[in-house]
């Protein structure tokens, strides 16, 4: 998980300074310089640590915090706010340009997972009602085109190739491709490289006074830490770039980069991938990724990825199917589906409050063995559990992999389950919650 040893760190020395009733100054600075070695160790640069510890300990030893009655609430409150200050306050949208295609240019070094990205983005802008286009500009590294063919492909976003030809020729024609074709996006994917040269950012200069991009999104690996900043600073010396995308934010990510790349380079972070799927990508909000990084969960995001993977309709018609007592476990399939779009169990259970940055025990497949015993079954007896003899439950466990013992406790919760649904809806009505219902597996 993200930022879980940065995160075990801070609420450890949080809960050593606060848990002792009344706060002196004395305790504070201890207290601080835990705090101090957390970020350090997370390879948060060095300034940026003291600068931060220094504004954190000025308002915590304040008398407005040490006379207050709950001194502790006080000090995890400023904490946050200084650690949503220090990412950048508020998440900073992509800006738009006047004339069609707004032009985004992707740049960082190989492997950030830039073309990855690009095509993340597009699903994105895609799902948000706008009609983007790929070029690929990468023409060094083996396969970069194919790759962003590929992965365009999978959201469903054209890709605009000239093979080997110079990228600033292709990155122009691009331009007049997409204003052609009537794509409102035009996102650009560029060479990397292993280290910085003047090769490169020659190229990229080039690219970038050729087609005058809306916006130039560094790519940076969030896992190596200080180094990200560092090049962060260097590509934003030579291109001015206007935000930075950070990757493998799902990943044993210390949270140097997060947490310093605002401060050193003043240029905001605009998205995070979060996953190795091409629909994980999110908006950067600095207040929510404070509030993982303090335990304190991120219930807004998981609201929005509710919304996003469970269709209003088919919720609508799961609660009617339930009211009536006309579930089937073709329904209870469809929303085990909708779960796993949402990431996972340990990253739904992660963004609930006191439970980010812990260690926790998720069995990933805890879905999985019911999921193929239903799909071992024949569309009668997804419908109709009822008619699943001793013979039938034998031909479904052999299918499916698992024992004729597995199929029956399935069966068994299914009905538990439908049951409850039932006494829910009929107590609470149509808008009834469904939070408290077990999946069949679960």
């Amino acid at each position: 998980m993200a930022f879980e040893g940065l995160s075990e760190k801070l609420q450890g020395a949080l809960k050593k300074m606060t848990g002792k009733g009344k706060l002196s100054e004395q305790t504070v600075k201890e207290g601080m310089r835990e705090v101090r070695m957390a970020l350090l160790e997370a390879d948060v640069n060095y300034a940026v640590a003291k600068d931060f510890i220094r504004k954190v300990t000025d308002r915590c030893v304040g008398q407005e915090v040490l006379s207050s009655l709950s001194p502790s609430q006080q000090v995890i409150k400023i904490v946050q706010e200084e650690m949503t200050e220090l990412m950048g306050s508020t998440n900073a949208r992509l800006t738009w340009s006047s004339s069609v295609p707004t032009i985004y240019m992707l740049c960082g070094l190989q492997g950030a997972g830039k073309t990855t990205m690009c095509a993340k983005l597009a699903g994105y802008l895609s799902k948000q009602g706008k009609k983007p286009m790929l070029a690929a500009c990468d023409i060094y590294r083996p396969a970069a085109i194919k790759q962003l063919q590929v992965v365009g492909q999978q959201v469903g976003v054209p890709v605009f190739e000239k093979g080997t030809q110079d990228p600033v020729k292709t990155a122009k024609e691009a331009v007049e491709n997409a204003r052609y074709y009537g794509r409102d996006v035009l996102i650009i994917d560029t060479a990397g490289r292993l280290h910085i040269d003047e090769a490169l950012m020659d190229e990229l200069a080039r690219i970038r006074d050729a087609v005058h991009p809306q916006e130039i999104l560094l790519t940076v690996d969030a896992m190596t830490g200080q180094d990200a900043v560092n090049v962060a600073k260097a590509f934003d010396e030579k291109l001015d770039v206007s935000g930075v995308i950070l990757t493998k934010l799902d990943g044993d990510t210390r949270g140097g980069a997060a947490l310093s790349i605002k401060a050193v380079t003043g240029k905001p972070i605009k998205f995070s991938g979060v996953g190795e799927k091409l629909s994980e990508i999110e908006p950067f909000h600095p207040d929510r990724m404070a509030s993982r990084i303090l335990g304190m969960g991120d219930v807004m995001t998981l609201i929005e990825q509710a919304s996003d993977a469970f269709d209003e309709h088919d919720a609508e018609k799961f609660a009617r199917k339930g009211i009536s007592n006309r579930l089937t476990l073709e329904d209870f399939l469809e929303q085990m589906q909708s779960m796993k779009k949402m990431g996972g169990l340990k990253k739904m259970i992660g963004m609930l409050p006191g439970m980010s940055g812990k260690d926790i025990d998720v069995d990933e497949k805890a879905m999985n063995r019911p999921e193929a015993i239903i799909r071992s079954m024949t569309p009668a007896e997804r419908r109709d559990p009822s008619i699943l003899n001793a013979s039938r439950r034998k031909r479904i466990a052999a299918g499916s992999g698992t024992t004729v013992q597995d199929v029956n406790q399935l069966v068994r919760q299914f009905e538990q389950a439908q049951q409850m649904m039932k006494q829910m809806m009929n107590a609470k009505g149509k808008k009834g919650r469904l939070g408290r219902l077990r999946f069949p597996g679960m």
